[in-house]
């Protein structure tokens, strides 16, 4: 049993790591100053691909709640994560990410009557300072829009975790299913704002498509469903602490490929960063099973029992 959730946990990790390489592909390869379409570039081909692949269309709540989850955790968070890109340094917008699962504890006390624990808001504040002693020293100035679509980026997707944790899955259908959902409703959200506010798609060169297919495929597609898959096995405090691993590994990446330099603050962050990540997975796990329907699902309606594994925060990212 132990075996099999280490298993799981390190395949959900996989989703942070690969987003890692967000920040670095989106400003080497990507046409600048094209938030909305990026963000829909990256959604839609992977949620029509995963809809192909999983042939399975929501039923009954199931089409409200995709919506939902996919506006939170795609349309919206996508647009703001690379407006945010676009217009500060990566450093910073991770700094600013690293403060999901604090979010989350908040949340999860607002939405599921979640008690925060003193060892979930302390292992919270260790990882987003870990993160900050990795990226701040290169972060450069603010920019307030920025920021702020770094913090509403976050506040998205930290609501969409816990809402589909909370939520679950139908009886029968999996997580690629659920995952090609979220993206396609997402992406047909994002479709008409690209067109409206950027006009036409920009002339793509080879770079430039190359890096497209990397964040749909593997970037999304792939990490996507990673991740909901693991929301669906693990504690939702067990996934937000997870999110570190994506400043930790865009650090990686600059040192090894762009030579950047790792210094002893930076080294001693990405420490604590890790340990908090580790300490995450440690938390104590209760699993509640709801028998009626609360009011926001339609548990009796599908005539199923949502179980729910959320002892906590959950991110991101």
């Amino acid at each position: 049993m132990a075996t099999a959730r280490t298993a799981v946990i390190a395949l959900t990790a996989l989703a942070p790591v690969s987003w890692g390489s967000t920040y670095a592909v989106t400003t080497g390869f990507l046409p600048p100053d094209r938030p909305l379409f990026t963000g829909l570039m990256r959604a839609l081909p992977a949620g029509l691909l995963l809809l192909a692949l999983a042939r399975v269309l929501p039923r009954g709540a199931w089409w409200a709640k995709a919506a939902v989850l996919g506006a939170l955790n795609i349309g919206a968070f996508f647009p703001l994560l690379f407006l945010a890109a676009y217009r500060m340094p990566g450093g910073m917008a991770a700094v600013v990410g690293s403060v999901g699962p604090l979010l989350v504890v908040g949340l999860s006390a607002l939405l599921l009557g979640q008690r925060p624990t003193t060892r979930s808001v302390l292992t919270g504040v260790v990882a987003a300072f870990g993160v900050s002693l990795v990226v701040l020293e290169a972060a450069g100035g603010l920019d307030a829009l920025g920021v702020l679509a770094a913090v509403a980026s976050t506040a998205a997707m930290s609501t969409g975790t816990v809402l589909a944790g909370r939520w679950g899955r139908p009886d029968g259908v999996g997580p690629l299913a659920l995952t090609g959902w979220q993206l396609t409703a997402g992406g047909l959200l994002i479709a008409p704002l690209a067109l409206l506010v950027e006009g036409a798609p920009p002339a793509l060169d080879g770079p430039a498509i190359g890096g497209y297919l990397y964040l749909a495929l593997a970037n999304t597609a792939l990490a996507y469903w990673l991740w909901f898959r693991g929301i669906g096995r693990l504690s939702a405090t067990q996934v937000t602490f997870l999110g570190p691993l994506s400043p930790l590994t865009a650090a990686v990446i600059g040192w090894a490929a762009l030579g950047e330099a790792l210094g002893p603050a930076q080294l001693a962050g990405m420490a604590l960063a890790f340990g908090a990540t580790l300490v995450g997975q440690w938390a104590p796990r209760t699993r509640v099973t709801v028998v009626s329907a609360p009011p926001f699902s339609s548990a009796s309606q599908n005539s199923r029992k949502d179980s729910m594994d959320l002892t906590g925060p959950a991110l991101r990212r």
